[in-house]
């Protein structure tokens, strides 16, 4: 919520302004903690309601949630109180439902429960792998190094998603746009040049019948052709939100030619990283692997990866137990898992592999934006062709007959 307020500040000057609290009395400690003794305070009116943000479909970006621990980290290395630091971030965040989230959680610390406990409370926001980071933190003593280390994790998690997402972005919007431009086509000029060419009388080439085939369709049946994709598109996201329809997913993009070289390195990257900050931290290689698990992102790595907690269990080795899926684990990393359980020097090995694996990744990806320019001029060159020769053809050929 918003709130105007009127104070005096220690000089005794009166000053006015906005601030966001969760409630009232969230807003006078916040003003009162700014040495602010408050003269009046009312809660801003809510707007229209066709206006207002609908909580269900708020989200909160990674980018917000990577430079919210950032700045807490620095906070809390300058000594400021985490309640205090909670609310001031709460109250600066461009996220309207962040900055509810972070009041929320400061009310709950400022009642005694820790920050760990009360941010698993929006598991929407912060995911397993922070709240047992922060859990460590707070247990050892070290919270502004879990902080500084969760930040830098989430940051570098967030570039890699982002190179990747705009390496697709270019390919998808030239595809789209040719699809929309050749249904236009189809729709809409393609009928006037068919009765110029049926009424030549002339023997019409396969390209160009197969073109005008098409057209009719488009006209004929496109509606049932929009309907089925959108039903079909509605019941395809319902399935994939179960757990059937998710590893029918994540299986099928790691087999996807060149995609699937993208995601596995992207998956062991993560897998390592997540692991060794989880082990520095003083979890358990057990309970770490379990989230490592949750935070990996793909159904099948994280069957693997509880699998392999039960087998750590019983008293086997992590390399012994990923040897067992060698498509998903290639063999460097298992020797590379194997040398660091032998020589006790394991979370300097993940470390190693984590960094290993990224440059791969930007590697890869920076190699798919460089070769999907020119793959898609050929393409698109390709279908113009098809379509010039399949239409211009037969108008040629008419004005040669006269």
């Amino acid at each position: 919520m918003k709130f105007n307020y009127l104070a005096r500040n220690q000089k005794g000057e009166t000053q006015t302004g906005t601030i966001k609290a969760l409630n009232e009395s969230a807003a006078l400690d916040v003003l009162h903690e700014n040495n602010l003794i408050v003269l009046k305070l009312k809660a801003v009116e809510k707007s229209f309601f066709l206006l207002r943000k609908i909580k269900f479909f708020e989200r909160v970006k990674k980018k917000d949630v990577f430079i919210f621990f950032r700045q807490l980290a620095i906070l809390a290395g300058a000594n400021v109180p985490l309640v205090q630091s909670l609310r001031t971030l709460g109250q600066q965040s461009e996220s309207s439902y962040l900055g509810d989230v972070l009041f929320n959680i400061a009310n709950e610390v400022d009642g005694g429960k820790t920050f760990s406990k009360a941010m698993s409370k929006y598991p929407k926001v912060f995911s397993s792998f922070a709240i047992n980071l922060v859990q460590t933190g707070e247990v050892s003593g070290r919270l502004q190094e879990s902080l500084t280390y969760l930040a830098d994790y989430l940051e570098k998690e967030y570039y890699i998603a982002t190179r990747i997402r705009n390496a697709m972005v270019y390919p998808a919007f030239i595809f789209g746009v040719f699809i929309i431009i050749g249904i236009l086509v189809l729709v809409m000029v393609i009928p006037q040049l068919t009765a110029v060419l049926v009424e030549s009388g002339q023997e019409l080439p396969l390209p160009t019948k197969m073109i005008i085939g098409a057209s009719d369709f488009a006209r004929s049946f496109g509606w049932i052709v929009l309907l089925v994709f959108f039903v079909g598109a509605f019941f395809g996201w319902r399935y994939l939100k179960k757990d059937k329809g998710r590893m029918f997913w994540d299986r099928f993009l790691l087999k996807v030619p060149i995609l699937k070289m993208v995601l596995r390195k992207t998956y062991l990257a993560r897998i390592s990283d997540s692991l060794n900050a989880l082990t520095k931290g003083g979890i358990s290689i057990v309970q770490s692997l379990t989230i490592a698990g949750d935070v990996v992102g793909n159904v099948v790595y994280k069957r693997i990866l509880l699998k392999a907690k039960d087998g750590v269990k019983s008293g086997k080795k992590i390399s012994s137990e990923l040897k067992k899926y060698d498509k998903e684990f290639p063999p460097l990393y298992c020797q590379m898992i194997s040398t660091g359980e032998r020589t006790g020097k394991l979370n300097m090995i993940l470390e190693k592999l984590s960094n290993f694996y990224n440059k791969e990744v930007a590697s890869l990806v920076e190699n798919m934006s460089i070769l999907i320019e020119p793959v898609l001029i050929v393409f698109l060159g390709a279908m113009v062709a098809i379509l010039v020769f399949a239409v211009f053809m037969p108008i040629y050929n008419l004005v040669g007959a006269f």
